[in-house]
């Protein structure tokens, strides 16, 4: 756990409906109220707007720097997306620039690496110190988790690449989504399905869409519109909704 020098544990903060301040069990956590807040992140920062711009606030209340900024969004491995009239980049806790480049739109990090959009529209991932992690440009890219992200290629198709702009394994899909716990969603001509690390299908039957497994098991839609709990193999376990929409009972 996070504790600050307040005692507080900024992860047991949270937004209040209104999203002008934040709240610490039940209570306002500080006096002033804003245009709007996110949450805090570590090292217990939270970008907010008021009347004179956006940035980051500590646990008081109270500005972290004294620039600001058109659009201010959490820290994530010690740095921040923000945008000015310069364009799109990162800071750090002192609302410095980490480097030059500017951007038209930028992520924020995960395992040291952020997706970036440049000016004339490609994605590619930079590192923390603002370096490219590889020389490819893509139609887009995605965020990185376990050390795999989806890039979208100049033919249109989705592929897994890692950390180094490398591919993951040879297979290319209409659609993908990250790995988790081994599998990823992916989409075809025929429809959704699972895929192993390999980037081979678990299972040969398409689905309108499917879930990511959890804990074994997805939900998904059948082509013909029912909605269904599927396993790893492929297998309808359950049926929880038919096409017309008809009552299941648990009996």
């Amino acid at each position: 756990m996070e504790i600050s020098e307040l005692g507080i544990d900024f992860r047991k903060t949270y937004i209040a409906p209104d999203q002008s301040h934040h709240l610490y069990k039940g209570k306002p956590l500080y006096a002033k109220r804003f245009k709007m807040v996110m949450s805090f992140h570590s090292p217990g920062a939270a970008a907010v707007e008021d009347e004179s711009g956006t940035y980051h606030i500590d646990l008081d209340g109270e500005p972290v720097y004294s620039r600001r900024f058109r659009k201010t969004f959490g820290f994530y491995e010690g740095i921040a997306a923000v945008a000015d009239e310069t364009g799109w980049y990162h800071i750090d806790l002192d609302g410095k620039a980490v480097y030059e480049e500017r951007y038209a739109w930028v992520g924020n990090f995960r395992e040291r690496r952020c997706a970036v959009r440049e000016g004339k529209g490609a994605y590619f991932h930079i590192g923390k110190n603002g370096d490219l992690a590889y020389e490819e440009k893509h139609r887009y890219v995605g965020d990185f988790k376990y050390g795999i992200a989806v890039a979208y290629g100049t033919d249109g198709f989705a592929r897994h690449i890692d950390r180094d702009g490398r591919y993951v394994h040879e297979r290319k899909y209409v659609e993908l989504g990250v790995f988790h716990k081994g599998f990823a969603v992916a989409r075809d001509e025929r429809g959704y399905f699972h895929i192993d690390m390999g980037g081979n299908p678990v299972y040969g039957k398409r689905f309108r869409w499917v879930e990511p497994f959890y804990n074994g098991f997805a939900l998904a839609k059948t082509i013909e519109g029912v909605m269904i709990i599927l396993d790893e193999n492929g297998n309808v376990v359950k049926e929880l909704i038919g096409s017309e929409g008809r009552e299941i009972r648990f009996d």
